[in-house]
């Protein structure tokens, strides 16, 4: 058997394994997901002049901010998760979202008029500093056990926290730090979420470098025995998880534990492959934020419950479910 026909059979397996009709069902229960997203609302857009204008302006924003943002954010979980081989680990437990939270505090104190991508860019910035941060912390710990590798995240995400507190406290913008952090798309319109869309380069490039991911995840002596240069991949990696992160923090806000929540979901019933499991990923991401807002807009309606606190309470769930599952195995 030739290399290439070996290629070509292994690419068909993959092709397979990518398209199949369980995730042609996945995509119609997610799409009918997002089509209760557009439907609901306190303003009628059928019986008004201006509905359909509104239609537009609040309605199909908010739903693509969905989409994107679920997608997003689930992914940038499943790649920290490999490269840190641990199963407990997202931008929110690794503090990865408070380092893009302090950028974004910086940014509005220094450039009070400062635009949405000028605040994005100072986020992303933050957020890769704290990853590597994160991740430099990790080297210089000898024991590396499943809840550790968490703890030190949510430590330094504590003290970045604090830090971001503080310098809110100190110039009057306390306020302005708890609406960024609400985790809302109640204030997505046109106009303003178009940035999410820089999300879809982010996607793009997890699946396109996602067999050397894999890899890199298997630890650096693997890697480094293959030929793959692993602390590249660490660096590619951990960029995409700050712009994703910087991103959606600086347009919707804090989304605690999607990327604990999908990843893990995913890998129980799909196992580890991680170029067969982005397409499940983001379904299911995308899913569970828009049940999520579903939830948050119908249940005190006309008022909304902030996403995060929707999305908070079932990680935090799943999150104890997966330690006493792992204290029992």
């Amino acid at each position: 058997m030739t290399t290439s026909t070996a290629a070509a059979r292994r690419d068909a397996r993959t092709r397979k394994k990518l398209f199949d009709w369980k995730l042609l069902l996945g995509l119609v229960v997610v799409l009918g997901l997002l089509a209760a997203s557009l439907s609901v609302g306190e303003y009628d857009i059928l019986s008004t002049d201006d509905g359909w204008e509104m239609f537009a302006t609040t309605r199909i924003p908010r739903t693509v901010a969905l989409v994107l943002s679920g997608a997003a954010m689930a992914m940038s979980g499943l790649v920290m998760q490999l490269l840190t081989q641990n199963r407990f680990v997202e931008p929110t437990t690794t503090g990865t979202t408070e380092w893009a939270g302090l950028g974004l505090l910086a940014v509005m104190y220094f450039i009070p008029a400062a635009t949405i991508l000028e605040r994005m860019f100072g986020a992303v910035i933050f957020a890769f500093i704290g990853t590597m941060v994160f991740f430099m912390f990790l080297r210089r710990v000898s024991l590396r056990s499943s809840l550790i590798v968490p703890i030190i995240g949510i430590m330094l995400g504590a003290v970045v926290s604090s830090i971001s507190t503080f310098f809110a406290l100190q110039t009057d913008m306390l306020q302005s730090l708890g609406v960024w952090f609400a985790g809302s798309f109640t204030d997505i319109f046109r106009g303003q979420y178009e940035a999410l869309w820089i999300v879809v380069i982010v996607v793009i490039a997890v699946f396109l470098f996602a067999d050397r991911l894999t890899v890199a995840g298997m630890g650096e002596e693997v890697a480094t025995n293959v030929g793959l240069n692993y602390n590249r991949m660490v660096l590619i990696g951990t960029g995409l998880i700050a712009i994703a992160t910087g991103i959606v923090t600086v347009v919707v806000g804090n989304l605690p534990f999607l990327g604990l929540i999908v990843p893990n979901i995913v890998s129980m019933f799909r196992g580890d492959d991680l170029r067969s499991n982005l397409p499940w990923v983001g379904l299911l991401g995308i899913g569970i934020v828009t049940v999520c807002d579903l939830i948050g807009r119908t249940i005190i309606s006309p008022f909304e419950v902030p996403v995060s606190v929707i999305l908070g309470i079932i990680g935090a769930i799943v999150f104890v479910t997966l330690i006493v599952r792992q204290r029992r195995g």
